[in-house]
């Protein structure tokens, strides 16, 4: 009896803002690094921790039949700052050792999020496959998950055979496209031989404008979809990751074909062209900090307005922001604008004072008093403790962690005058209502919702907001849309829209 295919399992997920903190080995851990049968173990669970693209791959191989999972290590930190290159290096090191321990391969599935940056290099993904690559061979499957925000190299390209993105912008095909690496993996175990056509548009489109349910983004999303046929077997187009600040950003796009060289090629040229005529879309346009505050006032005067979400996007951990900025939390405090619920805002030190005052409490809150980031402003205000947790909590549906266990560290609801805020001790994103309704502050009765969030939150909050009911900040922060905030210096210039006369060309 056959015991089927060898597939090592592996993978780096982190997406590098390179104006945030660096991060090594006791950020990983502090997040998430699984070794060995744990990762399977974890991907058959319950509720499983590693990025759902892992659990994806793995169930469905285990459905369509015998298989022998090689399980190394995955290492996931979300997004952060660079990664601290001597521990990219033993992170490499200790992924070569379990590939040439495990030789001989049938095949090689990268979990990976593909916007990574080191504190020497531009292309850790690179690096990885390259290695993957030369630890087994040309004839060995390499099969590789990305981020749609990953920043696609060369390397990336050249090494794996397949790379599969997600569609969906808030990410809520990540098992899908797990499932879809495992169906790809056993389509070349067949003998299938893909042909790629790659290129990459002196694009950086600001994060706001790489939503999928509407806008350019979208659109190009839609359309490529609509060019798949038996001869296509994947259609990717990556937005990028603005802030990894690298060579290899730009939009880029992949068309993978069942061994049809000539038709990857015209059709990824095709997309480029298209998206290209299309780049005046992706100027974001984003709502001032003061007419924010003015308009949260207004609802929270007026029940007969629509409830309003403020999305904070410029302070987005879910793309390196510390998620702790407090110019929206301080404005609205100052104006007394009614019924404002804020999360998730990262202060450890704020939810630990909390927990040992205990629930009914009234104290100073201090609100970055250990922070030395740029963007970390302190703010102080009276407040009183409404509720304590633990911050263990499993992620709603819709949303991007469905069903998955998320840890937000002890956590704190306070009631800040007007403003309830939901304190956490590690540092995430808010990605549905439950970050904040675990913990006693109702969204549904909120007149005003801001969320530390750039647009993961759409999917979890649209059971109470329309598109037409959020309105996107433009305050301070590491992942500001406004791009002309920043001092770039990796990019290959000239790029638009920071060059607005950036020309671009199709290959022949």
């Amino acid at each position: 009896m056959t015991q089927g295919p060898r597939i090592a399992i592996l993978g780096l997920h982190l997406e590098s803002n390179r104006f945030a903190p660096v991060v090594g080995r006791d950020d990983f851990e502090a997040k998430l690094v699984l070794e060995g049968r744990d990762i399977v173990d974890d991907a058959r669970s319950t509720h499983p921790r590693q990025p759902a693209a892992g659990t994806g791959f793995v169930r469905d191989m285990d459905e369509a039949g015998a298989w022998q999972p090689v399980p190394l290590v995955i290492a996931d930190c979300g997004a952060a700052g660079p990664i601290d290159h001597d521990y990219l290096l033993e992170l490499v090191a200790r992924m070569r050792a379990g590939l040439e321990a495990a030789m001989p391969l049938d095949g090689v599935y990268f979990a990976q999020h593909g916007a990574a940056v080191s504190t020497r290099i531009s292309d850790p993904d690179g690096l990885m496959y390259a290695m993957a690559r030369e630890v087994v061979g040309a004839d060995v499957p390499i099969v590789s998950v990305l981020d749609l925000h990953a920043n696609v190299s060369d390397a990336m390209v050249e090494h794996a055979d397949v790379l599969v993105a997600y569609r969906t912008n808030p990410h809520v095909d990540q098992y899908e496209r797990g499932a879809e690496c495992a169906r790809v993996m056993r389509e070349l175990l067949a003998g299938v031989r893909p042909q790629v056509g790659f290129i990459r548009l002196p694009l950086v489109a600001p994060q706001v404008t790489q939503l999928t349910a509407t806008g350019p983004y979208a659109d190009i999303i839609r359309y490529g979809q609509s060019r798949m046929d038996e001869r296509v077997m994947n259609i990717s187009i990556l937005g990028g990751f603005t802030y990894g600040d690298t060579p290899e950003n730009g939009m880029a796009f992949l068309v993978t074909t069942r061994g049809d060289a000539q038709l990857a090629r015209d059709l990824v040229r095709e997309l480029a062209a298209r998206t290209w005529a299309d780049r005046g879309r992706f100027v974001p346009r984003l709502t001032s900090l003061d007419e924010c505050v003015r308009r949260a006032v207004e609802t929270g005067d007026d029940p007969s307005r629509p409830a309003l979400l403020i999305a904070d996007v410029a302070d987005n951990p879910g793309g390196g922001g510390r998620g702790n900025t407090t110019w929206l939390l301080e404005g609205l405090h100052a104006a007394g604008a009614r019924g404002v619920a804020l999360g998730v805002f990262n202060d450890a030190s704020l939810a630990a004072e909390a927990h040992a005052l205990g629930v009914g409490a009234t104290f100073r809150a201090r609100f970055n008093r250990d922070e030395t980031d740029q963007y970390s402003k302190p703010f102080e205000a009276e407040a009183r403790v409404l509720a304590l947790g633990d911050g263990q909590i499993i992620g709603r549906s819709p949303g991007s962690r469905a069903g998955m266990a998320v840890d937000l560290g002890p956590t704190a609801a306070l009631e800040v005058g007007t403003v309830k805020v939901v304190v956490i001790s590690k540092r995430t994103q808010c990605i549905d209502p439950g970050y904040l309704e675990s913990f006693g502050v109702d969204v549904g009765t909120a007149r005003t919702t801001v969320v530390k969030s750039r647009g993961h939150f759409r999917a979890g909050f649209s059971v109470y907001f329309t598109p037409e009911q959020i309105i996107e900040c433009d305050a301070p922060g590491l992942t500001s849309p406004n791009l002309a905030n920043f001092e770039w210096t990796g990019f290959r210039r000239p790029i638009y829209p920071l060059d607005p006369d950036t020309t671009w060309t199709p290959p022949l």
